[in-house]
């Protein structure tokens, strides 16, 4: 087969999976933009997670639109798709790459072996489109709890924001109008009875987040066991879990706006979650742990 006309030039900027699998749940992760045809997006039930979807003809108004940011644009295959979306949003001022291999991991048949091999041996996290509940990664996606939140009602947005819908919006209300209020919104309700994500047996509604994008990562599981430790006041199921209550506790003191609460606790989720990566890689690799490790002998001596 001629695979002249897949290849993607040179010249354009690309980010290797490995790299921005480092990077995705970060509050610095670069936006990634969807850009695949219609037809191939329509088809597919996946998104990469936290993805925004924009199509290949709409590209220059986009560029033109937005306010300028790092983006990492992808296709199904890497190949001319995001290459032609990247020269157009570099020409118009952007810090954008493609993402090579695209969403599926190159091309077999097209694609060199030994790089499909690398590019998918990254296994990028995905999330499961939910038009049900607002997230597509075509529009932003609205959600309403009860105010005064402390644990699962800070959890889930950052979730949200971090992994699933970056642009999603957020409302506290109290609890008897959640319902009515999501209804006039749009909004959809969580962490609260009867609501679309709320708590399920021992589970608390962070795990059923996690399950209704089908979002799968071996950290996001970590840090689940911790929240639903301290949500549930199961401070037995992780020992992080007393902390992150206590942590909390005195952030909802601290703050009497339930958005600036929220944005308050937003760097602790992402602390703990850059832990909860490393604890998952030493399990895999069968590394060591880093340990805070100074005791007086030590300190007397330095």
């Amino acid at each position: 087969m001629d695979t002249s006309a897949f290849s993607v030039p040179f010249s354009v900027p690309s980010i290797s999976p490995q790299e921005l699998a480092s990077r995705m749940g970060r509050a610095d992760m670069p936006l990634l933009l969807d850009v695949r045809r219609e037809g191939k997006f329509l088809e597919s039930r996946r998104l990469l997670a936290g993805a925004q979807r924009c199509k290949p003809e709409d590209i220059n108004a986009f560029a033109e639109s937005q306010p300028r940011c790092e983006v990492v644009v992808y296709c199904v295959y890497g190949h001319n798709v995001s290459s032609d979306a990247v020269a157009v949003l570099r020409a118009a001022g952007w810090n954008a790459r493609l993402l090579a291999g695209g969403i599926e991991g190159g091309e077999d048949g097209v694609d060199a072996p030994e790089d499909i091999a690398r590019w998918r041996a990254a296994c990028l996290p995905t999330i499961a489109k939910r038009s049900d509940l607002g997230v597509t990664g075509e529009h932003a996606s609205r959600w309403i709890t009860r105010d005064r939140p402390k644990i699962d009602r800070i959890a889930c947005p950052w979730l949200l924001r971090r992994f699933i819908d970056p642009r999603a919006e957020f409302f506290y209300v109290p609890d008897a109008q959640v319902f009515d209020e999501a209804t006039r919104l749009g909004a959809v309700a969580y962490d609260i009875p009867a609501a679309p994500i709320s708590h399920e047996g021992e589970r608390c509604s962070f795990d059923e987040l996690l399950a209704a994008f089908d979002l799968r990562d071996a950290a996001l599981y970590r840090l689940a066991r911790v929240v639903r430790g301290a949500d549930t006041n199961r401070l037995d199921l992780a020992p992080e879990s007393a902390g992150l209550l206590a942590m909390s506790l005195g952030l909802s003191q601290l703050h009497t706006d339930d958005h600036a609460m929220l944005n308050a606790a937003l760097p602790l989720y992402d602390a703990l979650y850059a832990w909860c990566r490393s604890a998952a890689a030493s399990v895999w690799q069968g590394t060591p742990l880093e340990t805070h490790n100074w005791p007086p002998e030590a300190k007397a001596a330095a």
